[in-house]
C-alpha cells in the first residue's frame, strides 16, 4: 500500500514557483499524450505505451538518466505488490464461483423480479461489498457476477457495470476503514465516527446520480453488451474464468468425466464463501475503531482482515464449497486454478505499468507544483481541499497520491475548525481524489481491460462516472457546511 511518508509535496508547496515546476506540469502533459497517442494511433499495446511515456516524463521531469528506470520500476513494484497479489488471488476466487455454478446462484436472485431494477440491485450489492473492501478486491470479486448477469439479462453491459463500479468508488473515495479516508482523517486530526457516519450520508446519493441513473446514459453512450470492444466475451478477460466457464460451461461434453461438477453449491454456502473476505476485513476495521491496540486478540484480526489473507482464506474455502463439494477433482482444481491467470496477465502487467508512470509523475515534482497553484487561489478549506485533490489527481493518476498529498496542503488551514467540519473537509478531499480517473490511474486499466473496452469508450464510461461522483461529493459537503 502507499506510503504517506514516500511523498513529501505538502511541505514544498510553500517554496517559491520556480521553472521546475512549470517543467514537470507541461512535461506530465506531453507524457500523458504520448501514452494515449501510442495505444490509440499507433496501436501499441498499454505496457509498452505507458512504459514509454513513464521514461520520457522521468528525463523531462529531471529526475536523472541513472534514477528514471528505478522510480518506474518502484511505482510497477508497490502496485503489483499489492494490487497485483489481490488480482490473482480474486482471479481464483473468481474461475472457481463461475465454474461451480455459484454466480448462477446469485445471478438467479439478482434476477428474481423485473430487469428494470437490476442495476439498483447491482449497486446495492457493490455497495455492501465496498464498505471494508478495497476498490480492486471488490471489482475481481463482483466481475463474474456482472458478466454472468449481463449475459442472463442480455442488458447492456455499461447499464449493469456502471452502478456495481459507482458502489465500490464511492466507498474507497468516503468512507473509513479505506487508506485515503483514514490518511486524510490523521492529517486532520478528524475524528473517524463522524466522517464515517457523515461520509455513509454521501455515499448515498452519489451512488445513485453515478450508478443507476448514470448507468442509463453510459450505456447509450458505450453500447456493448456480454462482447467486449475487442471482441472477446469480458468474462474471459477479466480472470474471472474463461468464456465456457461463466455459464457452467465445464460441464460440456468436452470436458472429461472427472473434471464435471455434478451439482451447484447452494446460495447460502456461495454468499458465505463470498463474503468471507468482506466479513474478515470488516472485523479488523471494527477492531481498529474499537478494540485496544494491547488486547490478546488485536494482532490475530489484523491478521486475519488483511486483504491479502482474508482472500487467500476466501480462495481456500472455495476450493471446498466451489470445489470438491460440488464434485470437482483436486486435479481438476489445480487445472482451474491454473488457467485463472491466463486471461490476467496482460491486465495485471497494464495495471503495474500505470502504477510506473503514477511514481515518474510523482518524483518528478508534479504534485509539489500543483500544491503551490492551489494555495495560491486562497479559497475556502473545504473548497481548497477538493482542488488540490483535483489536480493531483489528474497528474499523478493515484486517489490516495491525491488525499495524501490535499490533506497535508490544507491541515494548517483546517486547525480551528469544527469536528464536524473537519470530517467534511475529509470527504471533499476524498471526493477530489476521484476526479475524472485516465490513463496515469491503474484503475483505469483495470477497468479497460476487465471490460474489454477501448480508451475512448473508457472514459465516457467509467471517467465520467468518476468525475460525477467526485462533483456530487464536492457539492454535497458544501451543502451539509451551511446546515451542520
Amino acid at each position: 500500500m502507499f506510503d504517506p511518508t514516500a511523498f513529501p509535496a505538502a511541505d514544498k508547496i510553500h517554496e517559491p514557483w520556480t521553472g521546475h515546476d512549470t517543467q514537470t506540469l507541461v512535461v506530465a502533459a506531453i507524457g500523458i499524450a504520448i501514452v494515449v497517442l501510442l495505444i490509440v494511433a499507433a496501436k501499441m499495446h498499454g505496457f509498452l505505451a505507458l512504459t514509454i511515456g513513464s521514461l520520457f516524463v522521468g528525463i523531462g521531469s529531471g529526475i536523472g538518466l541513472g534514477k528514471v528506470a528505478l522510480s518506474f520500476e518502484k511505482g510497477v513494484g508497490d502496485v503489483l505488490g499489492s494490487v497485483g497479489v489481490l488480482i490473482v488471488l480474486g482471479a481464483m476466487l473468481g474461475k472457481l464461483l463461475a465454474d461451480s455454478g455459484g454466480a448462477d446462484e446469485i445471478v438467479d436472485k439478482i434476477l428474481t423480479g423485473a430487469h428494470r431494477g437490476l442495476a439498483w440491485r447491482m449497486a446495492l450489492i457493490a455497495f455492501v461489498i465496498g464498505i471494508p473492501m478495497f476498490f480492486e478486491i471488490g471489482l475481481v470479486l463482483l466481475i463474474p457476477v456482472i458478466m454472468l448477469t449481463i449475459r442472463r439479462s442480455k442488458l447492456p453491459a455499461m447499464y449493469l457495470a456502471i452502478p456495481a463500479l459507482a458502489g465500490l468508488s464511492v466507498l474507497h473515495g468516503f468512507v473509513p476503514p479505506h487508506p485515503g479516508p483514514l490518511v486524510a482523517i490523521a492529517n486532520l486530526h478528524a475524528n473517524v465516527g463522524i466522517t464515517l457516519a457523515i461520509g455513509l450520508i454521501i455515499a448515498v446519493p452519489a451512488v445513485i446520480i453515478a450508478g443507476p441513473l448514470y448507468a442509463v446514459v453510459a450505456a447509450r453512450l458505450v453500447p456493448i453488451g456480454a462482447l467486449g470492444a475487442g471482441g472477446n466475451l469480458i468474462a474471459g478477460g477479466s480472470g474471472a474464468g474463461s468464456p465456457s466457464s461463466a455459464g457452467g460451461g465445464e460441464n460440456s461434453e468436452a470436458a472429461p468425466v472427472e473434471d464435471r461438477r455434478t451439482r451447484r453449491p447452494t446460495f447460502t454456502w456461495t454468499l458465505i464463501t463470498v463474503l468471507t473476505p468482506v466479513v474478515l476485513m470488516l472485523v479488523r476495521a471494527a477492531a481498529d475503531v474499537w478494540m485496544s491496540k494491547t488486547a490478546w486478540l488485536y494482532p490475530f484480526l489484523q491478521f486475519i482482515g488483511e486483504p491479502m489473507v482474508a482472500l487467500l482464506i476466501a480462495v481456500l474455502l472455495a476450493m471446498v464449497t466451489f470445489g470438491t463439494g460440488v464434485g470437482f477433482t483436486p486435479l481438476a482444481l489445480t487445472t482451474k486454478l491454473g488457467e485463472s491467470l491466463m486471461p490476467i496477465v496482460g491486465a495485471t502487467m497494464i495495471v503495474g505499468a500505470g502504477g510506473g508512470f503514477k511514481q515518474v509523475l510523482v518524483d518528478g515534482g508534479a504534485g509539489a507544483a500543483i500544491g503551490k497553484v492551489a494555495v495560491a487561489l486562497s479559497l475556502s478549506t473545504l473548497v481548497l481541499g477538493w482542488l488540490v485533490a483535483v489536480m493531483v489527481r489528474l497528474a499523478t493518476g493515484s486517489a490516495t497520491v491525491a488525499t495524501v498529498t490535499a490533506s497535508g496542503i490544507v491541515a494548517p488551514f483546517a486547525a480551528d475548525l469544527s469536528p464536524t467540519h473537519l470530517a467534511l473537509v475529509v470527504l471533499a478531499i476524498g471526493a477530489g481524489s476521484l476526479f475524472f480517473s485516465h490513463v496515469n490511474d491503474a484503475g483505469f486499466w483495470l477497468v479497460k481491460e476487465y471490460f474489454g473496452m477501448t480508451i475512448g469508450q473508457t472514459i465516457k464510461s467509467w471517467s465520467v462516472m468518476e468525475t460525477i461522483i467526485s462533483v456530487v461529493g464536492l457539492a454535497l459537503t458544501a451543502l451539509l457546511s451551511t446546515f451542520l
